[in-house]
């Protein structure tokens, strides 16, 4: 099965990323951090994604339930997805100096 994915328009998680074949969950959130956690089952994440408030239902259902985890990597995913740094790098090695 493939990840499934479910942005999120406000509140402080931006994105959940499911993996239903292994039961990870990478939560990305607004402040760029991404929290991963394991063995969540798919009903948690079905009512995570269908919650009024989910970084509420995460605080109260999921936080201090499962064990945290390494957050899924694009090398790692089984969609092969890239990120952006993947695709771009992270910038540290742009020369934009105008020496010429």
């Amino acid at each position: 099965m493939p990840i499934q994915t479910r942005k999120f328009t406000s509140g402080r998680i931006r994105r959940a990323d499911y993996d239903p074949a292994s039961g990870q969950l990478d939560l990305h959130w607004d402040n760029q951090s991404v929290r991963s956690y394991q063995q969540v089952p798919a009903e948690v994440y079905r009512r995570l994604c269908s919650a009024p408030t989910p970084a509420a239902y995460w605080e109260d259902r999921i936080a201090e339930e499962y064990p945290k985890a390494t957050p899924m990597t694009a090398a790692a995913r089984p969609d092969g997805a890239k990120t952006l740094a993947d695709l771009f790098g992270n910038g540290s090695d742009t020369d934009l100096s105008q020496d010429r």
